[in-house]
């Protein structure tokens, strides 16, 4: 079973790509989403971000304040660091758990905004990178999140630039208006089948 990384900036399309994935039958782990999930419900993560930034940083309801929370460490890259060595290890687990019941694939996917910059990479057997333009990205997020424009730039420049990660990637998925995603998501999941060969 092949371990396929999937990631790119914000709004570069990741979800969209992996959703065609999963149509295709590969299973697909989400890790930003999980790591949001186990944000609000794992213990070791609600007490490591509590002792942090103070019980505030929770709703009473138990929920993770997300807007506080990213108002904080997307100005703070020490902060952002603290986070990320507290929630990573938990995601790692979670995902190790994950395999052994999709393992049986010929290959799964795992999907992660900072795949590079979390160093999870290396445990990935090929890498895909979606690309789009860094204004289409914006303007796809800014609609999306309701963010402003600055505050989506303030996240873009906390992941790492995109000539750096097209130098590690296997595979570069354009995401604009131009090209077609299907057919370059079809062409890939056949590789992925056939041990790398296009039948």
């Amino acid at each position: 079973m092949k371990q396929i990384g999937v990631t790119g900036g914000i709004g570069s399309g990741k979800s969209t790509i992996c959703g065609i994935f999963r149509l295709l039958g590969a299973p697909v782990y989400e890790a930003d989403a999980e790591a949001k999930k186990l944000q609000d419900e794992n213990q070791d993560i609600k007490k490591g971000l509590i002792n942090l930034f103070g019980s505030f940083i929770y709703f009473e309801n138990g929920k993770l304040d997300r807007k506080k929370l990213a108002g904080l460490i997307f100005s703070d890259k020490s902060l952002l660091k603290e986070v990320n060595e507290l929630v990573h290890p938990v995601v790692h687990a979670h995902y190790e758990h994950w395999l052994t019941v999709n393992g049986r694939a010929p290959y799964i996917i795992y999907e992660a905004a900072i795949l590079f910059e979390s160093g999870f990479y290396k445990d990935m057997d090929e890498i895909i990178l979606v690309t789009a333009p860094e204004e289409t990205r914006i303007a796809r997020v800014v609609s999306r999140d309701k963010l402003t424009y600055e505050q989506v730039k303030s996240r873009i420049q906390n992941q790492w630039p995109e000539q750096e990660k097209r130098k590690l990637a296997d595979y570069i998925i354009e995401n604009n208006n131009s090209n077609l995603v299907i057919p370059q998501v079809v062409e890939l999941d056949k590789r992925f089948k056939n041990n790398g060969k296009i039948r």
